[in-house]
């Protein structure tokens, strides 16, 4: 196998981006020690944006400029959040996701100055968050807390907490670690509580599909649950066809034996309705499992949920 000299990994600017760049970096450089990284730094709609997402193509605001870069062969490597990439369409023409990282913490964090937990918050409290996933989620538990719109990379989200813009945070637990934050979280919220955005935790690297040397040189950084947790809750969302302003939660979990389950959600906005859905696969490979969840949920009625919601 020949391994490039150099590999360019296009990156978003964030300290978030930076930081998984750097995990993705190390663990190249351990299992090839010649291999030189360099990162090509953009910054997408989604940085730039601080209105509401489904204004400017909704999730796929975070990766448009990643995937141009990579195509225009400006980058060879691109780092990306599973749960930032878009499901209900498929990957750019002429990419591919050569590997997933082994998980990371899939759950939420509560974030308050006072150290109190979610249950403690007294009624009013603005919980400061821009995501349908979680709003519907509190509205359903804790219909006292009040959610406002929040927007910007994890410190800049503590800069407006603590300037009063709101008075406590949901952040997922796997961004806080990656920029050595985990000291601000009040609470881990369980998944029981608010259950996590497709793809959470996971880090996926993309590249262009006719670069076998690249596809070789990361492909074994991969992790093989995580591969067959990501393929199930992305084929769940893609049957779903899921856009960014869909309250859409769920996690696969890989047990040591090798069985696969896949649990999922469907709210309305206001979380006055939950759908719910749970299945192991069984002799079912990853991807007919997310098939299997999603026309459970349409059974129920998920797709006029869906489209019954502007975007």
């Amino acid at each position: 196998m020949t391994v490039p000299e150099l590999i360019r990994i296009v990156s978003r600017s964030s300290p978030m981006a930076l930081a998984q760049v750097e995990r993705v970096r190390t663990e190249l450089t351990a299992r090839h020690p010649g291999v030189r990284t360099e990162v090509v730094p953009v910054t997408t709609t989604g940085d730039r944006w601080m209105g509401d997402l489904s204004q400017v193509e909704g999730k796929g605001a975070f990766t448009k400029e990643v995937d141009a870069a990579l195509l225009a062969g400006e980058a060879d490597l691109a780092v990306h959040c599973v749960k930032d990439v878009p499901a209900d369409r498929p990957l750019p023409a002429g990419t591919v996701f050569a590997a997933f990282l082994a998980r990371d913490d899939i759950r939420d964090a509560l974030v308050h100055p006072g150290g109190l937990g979610l249950d403690a918050l007294p009624a009013g409290t603005r919980i400061g968050t821009s995501s349908v996933r979680r709003t519907a989620q509190l509205a359903a538990s804790h219909p006292h807390l009040e959610c406002v719109p929040i927007r910007g990379n994890a410190n800049r989200r503590m800069e407006k907490l603590h300037a009063g813009e709101a008075d406590a945070l949901l952040l997922a637990v796997s961004g806080l670690e990656r920029i050595g934050r985990r000291d601000v979280i009040s609470q881990v919220l369980p998944v029981e509580t608010m259950c996590p955005p497709i793809g959470a935790g996971v880090l996926a690297l993309q590249c262009r599909e006719g670069d076998a040397a690249v596809i070789d040189a990361v492909g074994p950084l991969g992790d093989p649950a995580a591969h067959r947790e990501t393929t199930a809750e992305r084929m769940l969302l893609h049957v779903l066809q899921g856009h960014c302003n869909s309250p859409i939660a769920g996690y696969a979990r890989s047990e040591r034996n090798g069985d696969l389950s896949l649990r999922a959600k469907v709210f309305t906005p206001d979380g006055k309705t939950v759908l719910n859905a749970h299945e192991w696969a069984g002799p079912l490979d990853p991807a007919t499992l997310g098939t299997s969840v999603a026309v459970a949920l349409l059974r129920q009625g998920a797709r006029e949920l869906i489209d019954g919601i502007a975007h």
